[in-house]
């Protein structure tokens, strides 16, 4: 189950991940000065659409935030889009080079 902390930690951890400070993500997104640092403090949460337009600013989808699993979320769906258009066999390529580097599959 999803809690308001894991809300406020995950925009925190991307956010701090993406190189950008509270200050500057609340003012891109149209708001206050200490507008993600009411997110990140626990004393508000952003309605449905604010929530979209931070994942949208983060690079990432709703679907990948809330996946603790992915590290690096706006990495990923950069890599899902770059790899949209691709042939099978580049696919089958790039797929094979993400087995070989995922620590979790060595032996």
């Amino acid at each position: 189950m999803v809690d308001e902390a894991f809300i406020q930690n995950r925009i925190s951890e991307l956010r701090t991940k993406k190189g950008v400070s509270e200050y500057k993500m609340s003012l891109e997104l149209g708001h206050s000065k200490s507008y993600i640092q009411s997110i990140s403090s626990g004393r508000a949460l952003p309605s449905m659409s604010e929530f979209l337009l931070i994942c949208d600013y983060l690079g990432t989808t709703p679907k990948d935030f809330f996946d603790e699993d992915i590290a690096y979320p706006a990495l990923v769906e950069e890599l899902r889009q770059s790899a949209t258009h691709l042939g099978e066999a580049p696919l089958k390529a790039l797929l094979n080079t993400a087995e070989l580097l995922n620590p979790d599959n060595q032996s």
